[in-house]
């Protein structure tokens, strides 16, 4: 059994988080172990790796309507020097912003996104061209990356996806959408969306009813004067509470967003205190993430990969078997009709003439079946493609069908892929149980079980009272 190396890019992972992340660096270890397996499956190759179906950065998406809340939002928050400079929100494109130790903006087109496994829109342009034939080459006028000089950039990443208006949208914005929803770990929500009823904000409601258990969703209520005066606040809230509860959105945190106005004067610093602080945890969320993918990714190989290889080997089977059938069946005529001209089927009885035809028979009836099976093979390779493109799956489902194009597995009934056996289930289940002790690791970080049942012994030996000293 070959030993996979590790690839480049999980092993610069592995450097990024040598020093300031513990359990993503062991949890890079169990994707090189996951990597293994599915490369001893035939399902990746040298260089591939799982890490790469999630983006490692802390995302955080900003969503809202026709107003300017959101950009003012993004200028004032990033630093008074981008609203100077006129950075401005794309009105049209998915724009992820990014760290740039430079003073000077760049803007990259949506190429440089889809091509690098770091960023969240890795591949994308594949289900935007399943979506619509033609569009994935046109990724450049959905996404653009925009690097932008801001310390709150720093180790983050933020998508800003266009304002939604009232027009019908367009089935590519609403996949894009859905997919930003999906892979953030933070979503501010601009409560200005849900002002106006349309078409997108129906669609919107659906993706975040679908994740609002997450616990990822910050509704932003632009009102300035609510800012200035508490009790105002609370009564604000209240009213989009019911709102949003009457639109089936019942989780969330609702933050009112400073006064802005006068954010790009250095001296009128706003305060963003309350969305600094739900920013801290990003990290964690981040992380929570990674390790849920990597427990599906661990979940999928035998949920979902060698199901869809199964299902094509056992049609495959049905396919040849019954090619196969057709061809005896017609044999079988050929030998009636010979026998009602030339009645040979005292040659079929004979003792010694009968074994030889049986034979020949056989070696006609094996290189036959080979031959066909081969030929079904191509097909059940082509309608796998097409299932892996289908699921968005990046392990080669055609690359373990064909391991199961052997003499022995050709001639033989057997449905099980090749590879699959006990050594491999039992190897994933202990790679599950290791992300399972990793998310522990992870909880820990919070406070942990062991240390509260000390403090609960420390504290009740605290109130013992030893009755020896009052003797």
């Amino acid at each position: 059994m070959t030993e996979k190396t590790a690839s480049k890019y999980l092993s610069n992972l592995e450097k990024h988080f040598a020093n300031d992340n513990p359990v993503l660096l062991k949890s890079a270890k169990v994707f090189h172990d996951l990597d293994q397996i599915e490369y001893d499956l035939g399902l990746l190759g040298m260089d591939e790796t799982t890490a790469c179906k999630n983006s490692w950065w802390p995302i955080i998406s900003l969503i809202g309507g026709n107003s300017t809340a959101k950009s003012r939002f993004i200028n004032s928050y990033l630093g008074a020097q981008q609203a100077l400079s006129g950075i401005q929100a794309s009105s049209h494109k998915f724009t992820v912003l990014l760290h740039n130790s430079q003073t000077n903006s760049a803007t990259l087109p949506g190429t440089a996104l889809d091509v690098d496994p770091r960023y969240p829109f890795y591949q994308i342009s594949r289900k935007i061209e399943q979506l619509q034939k033609g569009e994935g080459d046109r990724v450049n006028s959905y996404l653009e990356l925009k690097t932008v000089h801001s310390d709150h950039l720093k180790g983050k990443l933020f998508i800003d996806a266009p304002n939604m208006t009232a027009e019908p949208t367009n089935p590519i914005n609403s996949l894009l959408t859905k997919h930003i929803i999906e892979n953030a770990d933070l979503v501010f929500v601009f409560t200005d969306v849900f002002e106006s009823a349309s078409p997108m904000l129906d669609e919107l409601i659906r993706h975040i009813i679908t994740h609002q258990d997450s616990n990822r969703f910050v509704y932003l209520v632009d009102e300035p004067l609510a800012a200035l005066n508490p009790a105002k606040a609370t009564e604000i809230i209240a009213s989009w509470q019911r709102k949003l509860l009457a639109m089936g959105l019942d989780t969330g945190q609702f933050i009112i967003l400073p006064n802005q106005q006068h954010s790009i004067n250095p001296l009128n610093k706003v305060d963003f205190s309350e969305i600094d602080e739900r920013m801290t945890n990003v990290g964690y969320d981040r992380s929570y993430r990674i390790l849920d993918s990597l427990e599906k990714s661990i979940r999928d190989i035998e949920n979902v990969v060698i199901p869809e290889v199964k299902k094509g080997i056992v049609l495959w089977k049905e396919r040849v078997n019954m090619t196969s059938l057709v061809m005896l069946s017609f044999i079988a005529i050929l030998a009636v009709f010979a026998e009602i001209q030339w009645g040979v089927l005292d040659f079929l009885i004979d003792p010694i003439i009968g074994p030889v035809v049986l034979v020949l028979l056989l070696a006609l009836m094996v290189p036959l079946h080979l031959l066909i099976s081969k030929l079904h093979a191509k097909l059940i390779v082509n309608k796998l493609n097409e299932r892996q493109k289908e699921l968005h799956l990046m392990e080669n489902l055609a690359s373990l069908f064909e391991s199961n194009l052997t003499f022995t597995r050709m001639l033989l009934p057997i449905t099980e892929p090749a590879p699959w056996n006990k050594k491999i289930k039992a190897r994933l289940m202990q790679l599950a149980a290791n992300t399972k002790e990793l998310v522990q690791a992870l909880n820990d970080n919070f406070g942990s079980y062991d240390e509260q049942i000390d403090s609960h012994k420390e504290e009740s030996h605290a109130h013992y009272l030893d009755l020896s000293k009052l003797k």
